[in-house]
């Protein structure tokens, strides 16, 4: 991707000490439980510049967004908007004074064109009917303006992610978005796909848009913004113009310390075979078929990375392995012994650790104790349970070594889980997985949701787990971090294997992505020789 050059009509590429287009003064907002998310936040975006906020999970971002967007009330504090003062109760009053947000999570009507999706609400009529022919002709002409090619008469379900993500943006611009507030809009792109929302960008403040960018992705923020504001426990602790930052200086702005970004890890001392997956079948109970012939090896002493853009088969693959799903036909086996078709606890007591990619549907409970989540799949053995009479100390004893040992920020063991952060909640669930010695760990997007400093913490322990000769099979939707932690990769289209590298060294993020779009394949013969 080409570095993002200041463009003309950017306040920071003219007039430094521009008047602010949008202006946050000292927004507080406490919740009715007291949670403080926001800190007498001042927050000030110019107009015509792309103005990156980040900050870790709970820094308090997405609410100052939410509150300039309308879906939140401030505790106190006041918004300025060109210059007067203006209070915002809705998204349909942000919208009506020209401010749109596109969410992480897209708000599309899978059944509807593309079209209709972006005139929803405000449609074109003839008469007492909708005027279909203008609604497309609207998307079209709005698609043109702004760079942003779509298939107005194609239905959102069908298209790519990266479309789905320009839909989002043309309904806000069809509302009359003067500022567009883009929360992690990279975060299911891929390089390509990403390289083309910057580029239209780009295109949207040669035009006179303004947009707000929230990342996570600190080398996204350095190529994309003109200024970078940075967020920590529910305050602001800074805004830089891109000359002044770099990704180090960022990540210990919003950590509050030292953070080390790069993953350090010694070549891999691959061991025996551990999994075997040969001509893995899967289809939904419509009969709709997710995983097609799938095949692949992992073993001991190395970490297989699986990429794909999300909604490829990578969910089905990971559940089917873990015994959440039943294949319709394939091998499946660990250390040559087949486990297809076992239960969950099966699988488990065969030798296979999982963290699951929605922990808080399959990785923790919320109201039991860290004590109790820690030893769920352990609790009737020894030491836990003796003569079947469960053993509350050596419970305790067990919650207090896990918790120093995997850094899990909790007064004590009989805190409900799900009184902890997010971070905190996946090194309870990562330390329990890895706490039970497997033989292979699945890791689906572990440092999801988590922020830099658990993702760093996660990565540290993957690798040594590695290192300590676990196969490790990681599925994650950041391709940056599958490509740093594999030592071999694997590329997941429409429900197949489509490349396999055996080694990441040299590869690149575009070449990866043009797989991962589905626009390149390997032989069959290319990917079997690497297995």
């Amino acid at each position: 991707m080409s570095t993002h050059a200041p463009h003309p009509t950017s306040p920071s590429a003219t007039d430094s000490a521009a008047a602010p287009l949008v202006e946050m003064r000292g927004i507080t907002k406490i919740y009715p439980n007291g949670v403080l998310a926001n800190h007498e936040v001042t927050f000030a975006v110019r107009a015509g510049e792309i103005h990156a906020l980040v900050g870790e999970n709970g820094a308090g971002k997405s609410t100052l967004m939410k509150i300039l967007y309308g879906m939140e009330r401030p505790s106190a504090g006041q918004i300025f908007l060109r210059g007067k003062p203006t209070t915002i109760h809705s998204p349909h009053e942000a919208i009506t004074q020209g401010i749109g947000m596109v969410h992480q999570n897209f708000m599309l009507v899978p059944s509807f064109t593309i079209a209709e999706n972006i005139v929803l609400g405000t449609e074109p009529s003839r008469g007492a009917f909708v005027d279909r022919r203008a609604a497309i002709a609207a998307a079209a002409q709005l698609a043109q303006q702004y760079g942003l090619s779509v298939d107005p008469e194609a239905r959102v379900d069908v298209v790519p992610v990266g479309m789905r993500q320009r839909v989002e943006i043309l309904k806000a611009l069809y509302r009359g978005a003067d500022v567009l507030i883009l929360d992690e809009p990279t975060a299911v792109l891929t390089p390509q796909e990403t390289h083309e929302l910057f580029t239209a960008i780009q295109r949207l403040i040669q035009v006179g848009k303004t947009v707000i960018f929230i990342s996570h992705k600190l080398h996204e923020v350095m190529e994309i913004s003109d200024r970078i504001s940075v967020m920590r426990d529910a305050r602001l602790v800074g805004t830089l113009d891109k000359h002044e930052a770099n990704e180090r200086l960022l990540a210990k702005m919003m950590v509050g310390r030292e953070v080390f970004l790069n993953i350090e890890k010694t070549p891999a001392q691959r061991g025996p075979l551990v999994l075997k997956v040969r001509n893995l079948e899967y289809a939904t109970e419509t009969g709709v078929e997710v995983l097609k012939g799938v095949s692949l090896s992992v073993y001991a002493g190395e970490i297989l990375g699986i990429a794909g853009v999300e909604g490829n088969g990578q969910t089905e693959l990971v559940e089917v392995i873990a015994g959440l799903r039943t294949p319709l036909s394939g091998v499946i086996e660990l250390n040559g012994k087949s486990i297809a078709g076992l239960t969950p606890r099966q699988v488990r007591q065969a030798g296979v650790a999982h963290i699951p990619e929605d922990r808080l549907t399959n990785g923790v409970a919320l109201t039991a104790s860290i004590q109790e989540n820690l030893i769920v799949d352990r609790y009737t053995r020894e030491p836990f349970t003796r003569g079947g009479l469960m053993r509350p100390a050596a419970i305790a004893r067990n919650s207090e070594a896990l918790i120093e040992a995997y850094a899990i920020r909790a007064p004590d063991g009989s805190l409900p889980v799900g009184a902890l952060s997010g971070g905190n909640m996946q090194k309870v669930v990562v330390a329990r997985e890895l706490s039970s010695q497997p033989k292979l760990l699945i890791a689906a997007q572990p440092t999801r949701g988590v922020d830099i400093g658990a993702t760093e913490f996660m990565h540290e322990q993957l690798v040594r787990a590695r290192n300590a000769g676990v196969a490790i099979l990681l599925v994650s939707a950041d391709l940056s971090e599958v490509m740093s932690l594999s030592d071999r990769l694997a590329v997941m289209h429409a429900g197949r294997i489509v490349a396999l590298f055996p080694s990441t060294e040299g590869l690149t993020e575009e070449e990866v992505g043009l797989y991962m779009l589905g626009t390149k394949t390997m032989s069959q013969s290319e990917i079997e020789s690497h297995w």
